[in-house]
């Protein structure tokens, strides 16, 4: 993996517990910086801006957090793009709520705020999505697709992401909506990046080189570098994708994955990252 960033990635895939143990948003709250974290709310993929806004706000208060806000940027218009900046500057943490991953793109994408993501990232600041926001983590992302279909073509719609984590491609809400067979078809088009499908109530702690895995079910890794053949480039789009010699691990939680080796980690202790 190449130009990695100083800052963590925390990648959900949605659903995430909002009522009981919520593991994951508590540590959310506890790379932010406990009490004295700085959280933003960033409601674009959500068309209930306002009611999804509040909720993560009552959340990451009851978790301790005192200082959270939400920013809703719903245009490119400079007010909205401006005000943003503003709050983004002097936050620990920046959150993206699921939603429409396309909306994440096409309103942040070249109006400054997708740099400043990067400028942020690369200062330390934490970066957090979940469902659509965790499409949007890398720089190829799966837009829509098929469900609980085999590997097709016309499975996947792709386009470019926010592109915080290189050379990997994001699924969400995994096991739960069948979703195998469209991120196999996405790498079979980029076999030089790894597939990343991350189960609901699930996410991965992205930093430097690794991931560690925490929450209730698993996360499948799908690695294409060594595919021996593929039908890819000459099939139909409705015809099934042929793929040999695909390596498939399932991690769940506490363990890991090492990007630089390429390869999944056992189980490694809670402050590895």
């Amino acid at each position: 993996m190449e130009g990695r960033s100083r800052g963590k990635l925390i990648i959900i895939g949605g659903a995430e517990d909002k009522e009981d143990k919520c593991e994951i948003l508590k540590e959310v709250v506890k790379l932010s910086g406990g009490k004295e974290s700085k959280i933003v709310v960033m409601t674009t993929a959500t068309e209930k801006p306002v009611e999804v806004g509040k909720m993560y706000i009552s959340i990451f208060e009851k978790l301790g957090a005192k200082d959270v806000k939400v920013v809703n940027i719903n245009s490119r218009e400079d007010k909205e793009v401006n005000y943003a900046r503003e709050v983004l500057k002097y936050c620990s943490c920046v959150f993206f709520t699921g939603g429409d991953q396309l909306r994440i793109t096409s309103i942040l994408g070249g109006s400054g705020i997708d740099e400043l993501l990067k400028q942020l990232h690369r200062k330390g600041v934490l970066i957090v999505g979940t469902s659509a926001g965790a499409s949007v983590m890398s720089q190829t992302m799966i837009v829509e697709g098929n469900d609980e279909d085999s590997p097709r073509k016309c499975t996947i719609k792709m386009a470019p992401g926010l592109g915080l984590l290189k050379d990997v491609i994001i699924d969400q809400h995994f096991a739960q909506r069948g979703r195998i067979g469209r991120l196999l078809a996405a790498i079979a088009q980029n076999p030089n990046n790894l597939g990343i499908g991350i189960d609901e109530d699930t996410g991965i702690i992205v930093d430097e080189n690794e991931f560690r895995v925490i929450g209730s079910n698993a996360v499948t890794v799908v690695d294409g570098r060594k595919l021996k053949h593929s039908n890819v480039s000459e099939s139909s789009p409705d015809e099934i994708l042929v793929l040999t010699n695909v390596i498939l691990h399932i991690l769940p939680s506490g363990y890991g994955y090492d990007f630089k080796n390429w390869k999944p980690m056992l189980k490694i202790k809670e402050d590895k990252v």
